[in-house]
């Protein structure tokens, strides 16, 4: 196949491919808008994503010494960090051949709307399943005790904030994010309902006691509670080309990006069973 730069062979505009390009670079935007696994991915990387991986350095915490340690052996502590290599080594690609016919009848820029939407979905889709499941994976179950709903996500929230170990000491409930089911939202939400809104003091349903929430179809346990940055997903993306198919009057509109995803802080990851089980 060869580079088609223009459709101009089906319209004579003379702006059709400018229309393409940036028809096509918004679903990058539309996908960093979109997927919720882009709002709470770890971003502090070291290295290129395009050379094929990257790393993620966590600092651990300092601990103190006596007084005086330092001068005696002549140097202070070293600076310790568990650095986590991440490849790339996902790839993908959508493909997509668009027959002059249908340019003609749909026009360049309706046929384009409609698979710039449904591609960015797709690519939402894939990145959103491959991070929570990375999280379930990576995460640690926590046995709630709780009964109302309410406080069984107290109860998760608390043992990601109280997490303490030689990387981390408590954790601020502003970074901490808690991802539900949709039937968990809902039953959350018909708690709030109840409360006062929040002009008059009651909850927001997008924050429930500080930590935001999201509900998330795209994951198997009821609740994950997390840090921001507990999971990193790299994403490489090339630009959208159109090219021609050969012996024949169509074009194809192309999309390859790789990505890599792993957990950087997998202490900060905690899921739990919060439906109730019904007895045989």
């Amino acid at each position: 196949m060869t580079k088609e730069d223009a459709l101009s062979l089906y319209l004579s505009d003379g702006t059709t491919s400018d229309k393409l390009m940036e028809s096509y670079a918004e679903v990058i935007d539309m996908i960093q808008l979109g997927a919720i696994s882009n709002i709470i991915k770890n971003t502090n990387l070291s290295g290129d994503p395009e050379s094929g991986s990257v790393e993620v350095r966590r600092l651990m915490t300092a601990v103190s010494q006596a007084y005086g340690t330092a001068r005696t052996s002549g140097a202070g502590d070293k600076v310790k960090s568990n650095g986590v290599t991440i490849n790339l080594d996902t790839d993908k690609e959508i493909i997509e051949e668009i027959e002059t016919k249908d340019i003609l009848f749909y026009g360049v820029d309706g046929i384009l709307e409609k698979r710039k939407s449904n591609h960015a979905l797709a690519m939402i889709r894939e990145l959103d399943t491959a991070f929570f499941t990375e999280a379930e994976s990576e995460g640690t179950e926590e046995t709630i005790t709780s009964t109302d709903i309410e406080d069984k996500i107290e109860e998760l929230i608390q043992s990601v904030e109280t997490t303490s170990n030689s990387n981390v000491d408590g954790v601020s409930r502003d970074m901490i994010v808690l991802t539900v089911t949709p039937s968990i939202y809902g039953e959350l939400r018909n708690y709030i309902d109840t409360l006062p809104n929040p002009i008059a003091g009651g909850i927001d349903i997008k924050t429930f006691h500080d930590v935001k929430i999201y509900s998330n179809t795209r994951q198997s346990k009821d609740a994950i509670c997390m840090v921001v940055g507990a999971v990193a997903q790299p994403v490489v993306a090339e630009p959208y080309q159109a090219e021609r198919i050969g012996l024949s009057n169509a074009v194809a509109v192309e999309l390859f990006y790789s990505y890599g995803t792993k957990a950087v802080m997998s202490d900060l990851i905690k899921y739990a069973t919060l439906t109730e089980v019904a007895s045989a």
